[in-house]
């Protein structure tokens, strides 16, 4: 399976945790209104990535022949519900420019709880899961 677009999409989501966090450090009450709008877009980017992982990935690796590849897997998208759920809340609560205008530090605390997941997260699979899952397509092909 080409995982190219996971990949593509994870420098994505990654550069709009960076650019957050730029425009929380340059001022979150003056950023708000781009901060609101970067959550909106970036929410939009990891709804999909998660979809097509749960309808392509997750079950391509089960219908595989390597079974530590498919209980990996599993444990991935096991793994990934608890920090779903959060980044869903994070983004409902911060999708507005009042609601970070309101709140700066809620917004702050948020921000690093969550997207300090999401990141971790990514990380492992960029540097974890995916090279493996890379590795026995190329075995496959051999």
């Amino acid at each position: 399976m080409n995982i190219d677009k996971f990949k593509h999409q994870h420098v994505d989501i990654l550069g709009n945790i960076a650019a957050l966090r730029r425009l929380a450090q340059a001022g979150v009450a003056h950023n708000a209104t781009e901060i609101a709008r970067l959550i909106v877009s970036m929410s939009s980017t990891i709804k999909l990535h998660l979809a097509v992982e749960d309808q392509a990935l997750y079950p391509a690796l089960q219908r595989g022949h390597n079974p530590e590849l498919a209980r990996l897997g599993q444990q991935y998208q096991r793994d990934m519900g608890p920090i779903a759920q959060a980044y869903e809340a994070f983004a409902r609560r911060w999708n507005l420019p009042e609601s970070v205008r309101r709140d700066e530090q809620g917004f702050r605390d948020d921000a690093n709880r969550v997207l300090r997941m999401v990141h971790e997260r990514m990380q492992r699979e960029n540097h974890d899961f995916y090279p493996r899952i890379e590795a026995e397509e190329l075995a496959a092909v051999a």
